[in-house]
């Protein structure tokens, strides 16, 4: 088997039939069809089935797909190390990251490493957390950002932030930079979260839950909102408020949008981690971004915005907050 061969069979997959992974690889069909049966005499068993229609991996396929993505992923380390020797300064390097990531704080390390490397190509993927530790694992993005740690063992995983949450409301909320000694105090308010979805680690409803039912509290009301934009515009509303982390309200809690409510028993964090190959090839500039992240990261100050701004005057809010 060779990796030409491999990434004929993962593109079928990853398209969903030969022809789009004709399109994709520019190619013709029947040379995509003739590389695909060649792979599959070469291993004895089929790789696709068609069912009602569309194409879909055989048990053996499903077995391969691990393999062919380590080894079409070790084919490109040695390409990018082969190239590397004679150019150390230049490349691609993909970055992909978790979209509630991909903020100002992430544009201001793009931009500087651009300035400082000219000829690297960089490129950026947004993602959920799972997606970014895939795309890692199969070569397609070279430095992944995400939230906590993937157990993986095909992947090394490094924590560069600790990240405190915190409740946040609308400005003329009765509690607004007010302080509560127990999250219980707050369990008749509405609350708005990510829904559940498989490889998110923002924090989501079931998150929101947890942080009630560990004192003893039952469900509370919520709704759904899949947009950390549009969660702030309805915290600031004030249709309910939301758990969130500290660097996603800067720029809100400092034009007074939104305030704090600084809860006694809340402790509650999650981690920013950057996630590689294992033993994957890292270029020069790959490791030079990566190090950039590092250091951005780690002189981050976001204590500076625990507490809520001086409390604005109570402006006139046409969308008022909803109980049960």
């Amino acid at each position: 088997m060779d990796s030409d061969a491999l990434n004929t069979f993962l593109t079928i997959h990853r398209r969903g039939g030969i022809s789009n992974a004709a399109k994709f690889l520019h190619r013709s069909q029947p040379a995509i069809s003739r590389r695909i049966a060649l792979l599959e005499q070469e291993l004895g068993v089929p790789l696709f089935e068609r069912v009602a229609g569309r194409t879909r991996l055989s048990d053996a396929g499903r077995v391969l797909i691990p393999y062919a993505e380590r080894a079409v992923a070790a084919a490109q380390d040695a390409e990018q190390a082969v190239r590397a020797l004679t150019k150390q300064n230049a490349g691609p390097v993909s970055l992909a990251v978790t979209g509630t990531l991909a903020d100002g704080r992430l544009s201001g390390i793009m931009k500087r490493f651009a300035r400082e490397n000219p000829a690297v190509a960089l490129t950026l993927r947004t993602a959920t957390s799972a997606e970014v530790s895939d795309l890692i694992r199969r070569g397609e993005a070279t430095i992944g950002l995400r939230y906590n740690t993937d157990r993986a063992g095909d992947l090394a995983c490094e924590l560069v932030l600790r990240e405190a949450l915190q409740v946040v409301c609308a400005s003329d909320h009765p509690l607004a930079g007010r302080r509560v000694k127990r999250l219980a105090e707050l369990r008749g308010e509405r609350w708005i979260a990510f829904p559940e979805t498989r490889g998110r680690r923002e924090i989501a409803a079931a998150h929101v839950f947890a942080l009630f039912l560990t004192q003893g509290l039952g469900d509370v009301e919520w709704t759904a909102v899949d947009s950390l934009t549009a969660q702030k515009r309805l915290v600031e509303a004030g249709f309910g408020l939301a758990v969130l982390a500290q660097s996603h309200v800067v720029e809100e809690l400092r034009a007074g949008a939104i305030s704090t409510i600084t809860v006694g028993d809340l402790a509650a964090d999650q981690h920013i981690v950057l996630v590689t190959r294992r033993g994957g090839f890292l270029s020069a500039a790959a490791q030079r971004l990566l190090e950039t992240i590092r250091r951005d990261y780690a002189t981050a100050d976001v204590s500076k915005i625990r507490g809520s701004p001086k409390r604005s005057p109570a402006r006139k809010v046409v969308a008022r907050r909803r109980r049960a």
